[in-house]
């Protein structure tokens, strides 16, 4: 379940890593929330976590709102990294849950009161404050490339409406940001099943395509959205720009119709092709022969996955290729609007044969 359903129907504290010294085991805006039985995410493992749950647990028993505590990762905690994590803890209102679940697809910023009163409001990308009771501050605080951090003092003067009591408080400013890539899977066969397993918690949304409806597990993960048509090929037109598309039916001319429509868009961030090194020259002759750019057919990935790894297991191959659309992911070519499509899978696509 998304961390702000669960946040939403039941009592739960959200950790949140607000500030971070040396060399510690997570970034800032790292988050785990923490409920009466159940954790979802992490800041880092170990002694530091363990802390952080009986302190949010406490805080649930107590009912209380807020906590900001700074964390020396020595030998007090058993851990040896040597930096400093400061964790925000707060007692989530579930109007605030029930706002981000629904604006799961949309970048929203949060900003939360670490003193006095427990005042939070919810922002849109732009600065528009959307709820809450927390201060109008203005876009600048909410640049992507800031991410998590805590403001106070002369940061605070940049904002509108601020008294001498509010300009004396820290504020968490927190961003909650739109999973940016999305994956159209085409094959729910036992490889697609695990791949979709490994990408439910990655920051990701899933578009699961095929023929056969009684594949479909009852339940998906909440990043997956199923569509089953006759029709497989057609669903290539609707994905957003930049998608990354994984090819693995059941059947080599329905990867080909697929691979067809996929290379007809020039807007695609990505493309993998089940298959061995032998299907790869199949395919390369075929679409060569039906008019599309050799560059961009050298640009797909066939065999699919990490040099060196050679399992053939469904759960293997799935570690292989998500590892292979983190590296697309966060290279920072991707990142540019207005790179090359389908520049970067050359450069991780796997030696090994794919059947």
């Amino acid at each position: 379940m998304d961390e702000w359903m669960l946040a939403a129907r039941t009592p739960a504290v959200l950790v949140t890593v607000a500030m971070v010294e040396g060399s510690v085991p997570r970034e800032a805006g790292a988050r785990m929330l923490v409920c009466g039985e159940q954790c979802v995410g992490t800041v880092g493992g170990g002694h530091l976590e363990l802390r952080a749950i009986e302190r949010a647990r406490a805080m649930l028993a107590q009912g209380q709102a807020r906590h900001f505590e700074r964390f020396a990762l020595g030998p007090s905690l058993g851990q040896c990294c040597g930096g400093v994590v400061h964790l925000a803890f707060e007692l989530v209102d579930p109007r605030q849950a029930a706002l981000l679940a629904e604006r799961r697809d949309q970048d929203s910023w949060r900003l939360v009161a670490l003193d006095g009163a427990p005042d939070w409001a919810l922002f849109d990308g732009s600065g528009r404050q959307l709820a809450g009771s927390g201060p109008s501050l203005g876009a600048p605080l909410f640049a992507r490339d800031r991410g998590t951090h805590v403001m106070q003092g002369q940061e605070q003067r940049q904002g509108q409406n601020l008294g001498e009591k509010q300009r004396a408080r820290r504020w968490l400013v927190a961003p909650v940001l739109a999973p940016r890539a999305h994956v159209l899977l085409f094959g729910a066969g036992h490889v697609g099943a695990a791949v979709v397993r490994a990408l439910a918690h990655l920051p990701c949304t899933l578009t699961w395509v095929d023929e056969r409806d009684e594949l479909f597990p009852r339940a998906v993960p909440d990043n997956v959205r199923v569509e089953a048509t006759d029709v497989p090929q057609a669903l290539v037109a609707h994905a957003p720009p930049g998608a990354s598309y994984l090819v693995m039916t059941h059947s080599h001319a329905l990867d080909l119709r697929i691979a067809e429509a996929i290379l007809a868009r020039p807007d695609v961030g990505w493309f993998g092709l089940i298959g061995s090194h032998t299907k790869r020259k199949q395919f390369e002759h075929r679409l060569g022969e039906r008019g599309f750019d050799p560059a961009r057919i050298a640009a797909m990935a066939c065999p699919i996955g990490l040099p060196g790894i050679t399992g053939k297991a469904p759960a293997v191959i799935a570690a292989s290729v998500c590892a292979q659309l983190l590296l697309l992911w966060e290279a920072p070519a991707h990142l540019d609007a207005g790179a090359p499509a389908m520049t970067l899978a050359g450069c991780v696509r796997s030696t090994q044969e794919r059947i």
